[in-house]
């Protein structure tokens, strides 16, 4: 799979950020809070929104750094969500936000990641049985 993290996977239409963040599916995973909601329209499987609040993270270097270091990753991260997505049939849009008030390493963030992305990955997965479920008691 492709890994990098072309335009079109992100997300910069203001109108899908607001209903992202109106009626998303949340998720913690320390150090990112974690929302998604499901769009059908999108040409890509997943757009990504990526955020360092100026609230946790003072200085803009620090923010610009967990951003970078954030979208690589998600980029060498991504083809698990990509495989779920696929899987399931469906396109999302994605916000990754940072919550911890500190900085953390490239190695840290890494092995979180893993751990974040068999959760999505497991989230997708659920949700599709549980609407199934839904419409099959209808």
């Amino acid at each position: 799979m492709n890994q990098g993290f072309p335009k079109a996977e992100h997300l910069c239409s203001r109108r899908l950020m607001e209903r992202l963040h109106a009626e998303g599916h949340r998720l913690m995973v320390f150090p990112y809070k974690v929302q998604w909601v499901e769009e059908p329209t999108l040409k890509v499987p997943c757009q990504v929104l990526i955020v360092a609040p100026k609230r946790k993270l003072r200085h803009a270097v620090d923010r610009n750094r967990i951003k970078r270091l954030t979208r690589e990753c998600y980029r060498l991260h991504k083809d698990i969500l990509y495989q779920a997505l696929q899987e399931n049939g469906k396109h999302i849009l994605l916000s990754l936000s940072y919550v911890h008030d500190e900085l953390m390493t490239y190695s840290q963030l890494y092995h979180k990641f893993d751990k974040l992305m068999d959760i999505m990955a497991k989230e997708l997965s659920h949700e599709e049985t549980v609407q199934s479920t839904e419409r099959a008691a209808e």
